[in-house]
């Protein structure tokens, strides 16, 4: 199996950080020590794959912002790992004539520019320190990986290449241009970094085709100027891939606009759909305390608290795609076993009288005692499980506080039945006017979920009596204005996206939740049960990837950058079904997309599938941009 692309970029960095050359096999050789200077995108791109052991592993002993005030440290090397931006070369060449480091090892997240290199050099000549800049190098690794299969283009100014700003209605074609050549250069990067030439096909007419065209081009560049060739010799070593290369489907954003509102009902999901969760990494605010501070004391600071979700979590490697309520189920059980395996230590140790003994008093006793030196020897790891407990709890918990108080279940549900077209079994209108389901925001994600998934749009006399009920609940009805302009524009275009039967079957109360002794109370949330089904973007890779004929794609254009002249067509030349996709979202993504590839991956015996998506929102942050579209 090839490397995954999260392995890729890991290795890449710490090569890197080894001073670009291959990392030491040996562990008892010291590292150098160095220090390590990062912008914001840099930190971005390390953060979610090295943590701070690590980079004291390979020798980094600070990590610091380029743009804050950094002591000189003369003695020391030092790596930078920065966006070749004009602010940035201006300080690097600052940090030259200041002579704050040893040498200076300078890693360009993406490609420099010959006239930024020329400044670099003339800085370093004009502060006497060209024999200190020892190594200048392009990394070509201008994106973030969040998971083995995902990827993002970037967190930092995001808002340049977001869904609103592509879809401005007065946008110039320079402008156009401009965030056509950022996202670009980020997949050019991530395909320099998978050591892969893809075979690329897309939709016409919309964003996704300029992206196309504009990538092919800079392969089809960059493997012809032989010499220079990123795509050649090491880089591609020997057996890193299958015979065959890997198929890339760029899609738009607009071709479902109802996944990204869509309430969710998957562990990872409704993280990212309640909570504060960005690079791995939730943010909660701490100890929401009941008791009122007595009058006139200051009230209590909530503290944030910060829980990083990472590859090495294996019960969130295990559950991050599964139904809230199993997941509820888990957390609980694994808290049963560790209260057991924390009591037997105690027993242990209380029987042999050993309580306040140190562990050397411990191992001299006799062979009975194997046990409880197993017992104390998994200490370190009963308590790093028992970390894992505490932050599943109180993140799950945080959860179900927000299902419960917006019957996030209900709309779930409702929302699953609308996209399926089966039969409902309440009314629309009651849901939006009950005071009690959810907050404005969620009603307005419902009725426009509504509106782009109904095959008939409701009539003028409905749609203001929806409107009306909209507004009195409290909801800001610019995002409708757009979907309306949208709706309009894709009529001529195309018919609706078909979401698959999705049916959520509820399962009896659950069983062991409701014990009395479990941390989660589940009263009144359902215990719905997803079946397997295909979201558009997954069912556009089925019909590509397996070679299907469907009316869906039967257009999208293919290009195959290795073939010397780019032909116009869309006839693909292989007919073999391909082992190997990679999906990416022009206009932004979500979990639940991920979720559902993830998942039809999973079914398909021995097929790898990535997802990429230009930014990751969710439902809220895609509430605001679709308001903003939509202000008269």
């Amino acid at each position: 199996m090839a490397a995954s692309v999260r392995e890729k970029q890991t290795a890449a960095l710490k090569r890197m950080l080894n001073f670009n050359a291959p990392p030491l096999k040996n562990a008892a050789a010291e590292p150098v020590w160095k220090v390590l200077i990062y912008d914001r995108f840099g930190q971005d791109i390390i953060s979610p794959l090295l943590g701070v052991k690590e980079l004291r592993d390979m020798g980094i002993t600070l990590h610091l912002l380029l743009h804050s005030d950094r002591d000189p440290i003369p003695d020391v090397p030092a790596i930078y790992f920065v966006m070749p931006t004009e602010e940035n070369i201006d300080r690097i060449c600052q940090d030259l004539r200041n002579q704050l480091y040893e040498s200076y090892y300078l890693n360009f997240i993406s490609a420099i520019s010959r006239s930024k290199l020329e400044d670099i050099a003339s800085a370093a000549l004009a502060a006497n320190a060209v024999t200190q800049v020892t190594k200048v190098y392009d990394q070509y690794l201008n994106f973030i990986t969040l998971e083995d299969d995902m990827f993002i283009l970037c967190h930092q100014n995001k808002e340049l290449i977001s869904y609103h700003a592509i879809n401005r209605a007065d946008i110039l074609d320079t402008d156009m241009e401009a965030i056509m050549d950022t996202i670009v250069d980020s997949l050019f990067c991530f395909f320099v970094t998978l050591g892969a030439v893809p075979i690329i096909r897309c939709p016409r007419g919309n964003a996704a085709e300029m992206v196309a065209v504009k990538l092919d081009k800079k392969l089809r560049e960059n493997l012809r100027d032989a010499r220079n060739s990123l795509f050649t010799g090491d880089n591609m070593t020997a057996g890193q891939f299958s015979f065959q290369r890997p198929l890339f489907v760029l899609a738009d954003r607009n071709l479902d606009l109802a996944t990204p509102l869509h309430h969710t009902w998957t562990y990872q999901a409704l993280i990212h759909d309640v909570l504060d969760f960005h690079l791995n990494r939730v943010m909660m605010e701490e100890g929401q305390g009941a008791e009122p501070s007595p009058a006139g004391a200051r009230p209590k600071k909530k503290s944030r608290k910060t829980y990083d979700l990472t590859a090495a979590d294996k019960f969130w490697q295990k559950h991050k795609g599964s139904p809230f309520p199993e997941v509820a189920e888990s957390v609980q059980e694994e808290l049963d076993t560790y209260r057991a395996q924390e009591d037997e230590v105690k027993r242990l140790k209380s029987i042999m009288g050993l309580e306040g003994e140190d562990e050397g008093a411990i191992s001299m006793l006799s062979d009975n005692t194997a046990k409880l030196t197993s017992a104390v020897s998994s200490l370190p790891e009963l308590l790093e499980k028992k970390r894992l407990i505490d932050l599943h709890t109180n993140v799950a918990t945080a959860v179900l506080d927000h299902i419960k108080s917006r019957k996030l279940d209900v709309y779930f549900e409702y929302e699953e039945k609308l996209m399926s077209k089966s039969t409902l079994d309440k009314s629309l209108l009651d849901i939006i006017s009950d005071p009690d389901a959810g907050t404005p925001e969620d009603k307005m994600r419902l009725f426009l979920i509504y509106y782009i998934t109904a095959q008939q749009a409701p009539s003028e006399a409905d749609l203001e009596q929806y409107k009306k009920a909209l507004q009195d609940a409290g909801c800001d009805l610019s995002p409708l204005n757009y979907i309306k302009q949208w709706k309009a524009f894709t009529k001529m275009a195309a018919a609706p996206a078909n979401y698959g039967n999705s049916g959520v079957k509820p399962m009896g109360l659950f069983s062991r939740v409701m014990n009395t002794g479990s941390q989660f109370v589940m009263e009144g949330v359902k215990n719905l049960v997803l079946k397997q089904h295909n979201l558009p973007v997954t069912r556009i890779l089925d019909n590509l990837m397996e070679m299907k004929s469907h009316p869906e794609t039967d257009d999208y254009r293919y290009f195959d950058p290795k073939m010397l002249r780019g032909s116009e067509s869309s006839i693909p030349r292989n007919k073999n079904p391909f082992q190997e996709a990679i999906v990416f979202v022009v206009g932004g993504g979500n979990y639940i997309e991920y979720q559902n590839l993830v998942d039809y991956a999973k079914s398909k015996q021995g097929k790898k599938v990535l997802y990429g998506c230009s930014e990751l929102f969710n439902a809220a942050q895609f509430i605001k941009q679709l308001a903003q579209l939509g202000q008269k």
